[in-house]
């Protein structure tokens, strides 16, 4: 067995912690990457004329090998490794050890007593910058050897190329994540204008239906709502669309962005949501607590959460029923919170099926007039709501309706 180094023997860069948290960042897959890295090795060991190459990569506990050229190496304890010293110090362009066997530090191991017997290393750090080394591409001999001056340069420029492959991939891994974002955001914008849309076209097919006994005064209401809510639309949409991918779901980021206010609010709702209402013969009343009113908030999820649940108090609520939604905010110290609340006479649940929507586990079905749903708009509601650090309660019980309650707090 090895001699385990003594752990405060143990050369551990004085920024460590920064440096493992920059290998996470890295995300890799070190079996996937073998196959992008194993020509690097080998050239390596061409080069320097030695018959052993490893390039590694090293975390707190192991040294993982993501490529070996003349030895079958996937992996090992740290304190056993050499490379660990190549990455000890910022300063370091380059650790060979001459004679293995003559050094106490690495004489006892058993890959320097024991096959494959080594006696010469060269080691060079695997640098993302002038702070950081993930590990280092290293190449072994189990004879004495030498390497030019020149050839030391090569290995530098392998090294270089090594790190310049794992931000690829790291870079390829970041565009893949934000092509789903944005496959994500589309979905969110085809669901969450399908509603007000649908509305718009209901209003529609009422004046070409009702013909020429449409009253002017009922003409001019009708696309009034249909103007006012199609610019409620719009800026729905330029909310979606507008969102910074690079910050994703952060909530510290959610919180920040362009000011509302309820009494902003209440109106875009009425513009987006009455057309829909009126074409199922539902009213739909936004009622509005005036304290607080016309302090600002940032619009950050708010009219997605609210359009989502609106939505779908109206595709189960029937022809002559009333959806309400109740705006507030309260101020407690140096905090707001929104406090929401939506309810309707529709069809309404049964407990099981509250639970199994609080749970994420909620499926789509067909409203009062078979609207068809996708199955998402409340599994949405309930992660932007999570990701505000809100909190959302249902009351409903089947024939007589549902009550939604949702209480967002937000710095002041």
């Amino acid at each position: 067995m090895n001699k385990p180094l003594n752990e405060q023997l143990r050369p551990i860069p004085t920024n460590e912690l920064e440096r493992l948290k920059a290998l996470g960042e890295f995300d890799l897959d070190y079996l996937e990457l073998k196959k992008s890295m194993n020509d690097l090795s080998r050239l390596a060991a061409k080069i320097a004329g030695t018959k052993i190459s490893l390039i590694n990569l090293i975390d707190h506990f192991t040294q993982w090998s993501i490529s070996s050229f003349g030895i079958d190496m996937s992996q090992m304890p740290r304190e056993e490794s050499i490379c660990q010293y190549t990455i000890s110090e910022q300063n370091i362009s380059e650790f060979e050890v001459p004679d293995l066997t003559a050094d106490d530090r690495f004489n006892s191991m058993d890959y320097v007593r024991d096959q494959p017997n080594l006696r010469y290393y060269f080691g060079i750090p695997l640098k993302i910058n002038e702070e950081f080394s993930l590990g280092a591409l290293c190449v072994m001999d189990p004879g004495l050897h030498q390497i030019s001056s020149e050839k030391k340069e090569m290995l530098t420029i392998i090294a270089d190329e090594i790190v310049n492959r794992l931000k690829a991939h790291k870079t390829m891994d970041e565009l893949q994540a934000k092509v789903l974002a944005i496959d994500k955001i589309k979905n969110r914008l085809a669901h969450d204008i399908r509603g007000p849309i649908s509305g718009f076209q209901g209003l529609a097919e009422i004046v070409r239906i009702q013909g020429d006994q449409n009253e002017m005064e009922e003409l001019l209401e009708y696309f009034n709502l249909i103007e006012k809510g199609s610019r409620s639309v719009l800026d729905l949409a330029n909310d979606i669309l507008t969102q910074d991918l690079s910050q994703g779901e952060n909530p510290e980021n959610l919180i920040h962005g362009e000011g509302l206010t309820l009494q902003v609010l209440a109106g875009k709702l009425e513009d987006l949501f009455i057309p829909q209402a009126r074409t199922k013969g539902v009213e739909l009343k936004v009622e509005l607590c005036n304290r607080n009113s016309s302090v600002p908030f940032p619009k950050n999820k708010i009219l997605q959460i609210l359009g989502n649940l609106i939505s779908n108090s109206i595709k189960f609520t029937g022809e002559g029923g009333v959806v309400s939604v109740k705006l507030e905010m309260e101020i407690l110290g140096l905090q707001q919170i929104l406090n929401f609340q939506i309810s309707d006479t529709g069809s309404g649940m049964d407990q099981t099926k509250v639970d199994e929507i609080l749970n994420g586990e909620g499926s789509s079905t067909s409203g009062t007039k078979g609207e068809k749903g996708y199955g998402f708009g409340l599994k949405l509601v309930l992660h932007l709501v999570d990701s505000l650090h809100g909190k959302i309660g249902i009351q409903s019980m089947k024939g007589e309706g549902t009550k939604i309650q949702i209480s967002i707090p937000i710095p002041y």
